[in-house]
């Protein structure tokens, strides 16, 4: 047991001991967790957690129309429920890029992001498209939550939610927990992908991101909110087999696609 633990947390060396847990789990092993915290405490294979530096990305000093928290108390019974949009930054080797992303609340997938070396609307606007294209959401069923930011307050932003149907939803003033879900991820995305790396420039950070959002978030992370199984495993519980075959195909050729008309 201590070899597999060993080499599971070798191979995963943002995981936890719950996590790690659930990977055992999955091997055939029936295991305590608290034995789990023991070895790998002993053999000081937990991992660390640092506090991570976000600097300031979002400027709420606008005389946009803000919009009230619509998403706070929501109880989630599906997909395409409840989005949630936030952006943060990333180092390249002489400069920073910013990330924009959009993901379903229900099942913590990635389903829109963009990378750009600026913070105009269009920076969140693309990775709204990229949602909306994916996703293809029924009119009047969805409620587009985010923070106060001009990005997401202007009109160009607006009109594009309003003109499919989306509800829009803001964060109060000084309140990081009324999008806890997007901050969730930006902190993964910092802790298992960007933390001590100098991406090259943005078509390197792009690549890079497109891979860790594709083939690691959405496919391989396990997510303890979701009974430790992956976006995208989550969502198969919900859909018939042909609806994954086809879903599965248009979300890596859409980020693809995305990608590479940047």
């Amino acid at each position: 047991l201590r070899d597999v633990i060993q080499r599971l947390a070798l191979a995963n060396r943002h995981y936890g001991y719950r996590r790690i847990g659930a990977l055992l789990g999955r091997e055939g092993w029936q295991v305590n967790h608290k034995r789990v915290l023991r070895v790998m405490g002993e053999d000081n294979l937990l991992c660390l957690r640092t506090r991570p530096f976000v600097p300031r990305t979002t400027d709420s000093r606008h005389s946009w129309r803000v919009v009230p928290n619509l998403a706070r108390g929501m109880e989630l019974t599906g997909v395409n429920q409840l989005w949630v949009s936030d952006i943060t930054y990333l180092h390249l080797a002489e400069q920073f890029a910013y990330l924009a992303v959009v993901l379903d609340a229900f099942s913590r997938k990635v389903i829109g992001w963009a990378l750009e070396l600026h913070l105009r609307a269009s920076l969140a606007v693309d990775a709204l498209k990229m949602a909306i294209s994916a996703r293809v959401p029924v009119p009047g069923s969805l409620i587009h939550h985010s923070d106060r930011g001009v990005q997401y307050a202007c009109t160009t932003y607006s009109d594009i939610l309003h003109g499919h149907g989306i509800q829009p939803s803001m964060s109060r003033v000084g309140n990081p927990y009324d999008n806890a879900r997007a901050e969730s991820f930006m902190k993964t995305l910092k802790q298992e992908e960007v933390a001590g790396l100098a991406y090259r420039d943005a078509p390197d950070a792009r690549r890079r991101i497109a891979s860790f959002i594709e083939d690691v978030y959405n496919r391989q992370r396990l997510h303890s909110a979701l009974d430790y199984l992956t976006p995208e495993e989550y969502e198969k519980t919900l859909s018939t087999p042909s609806e994954n075959a086809a879903f599965e195909l248009t979300s890596r050729e859409l980020s693809r696609n995305f990608s590479v008309s940047r």
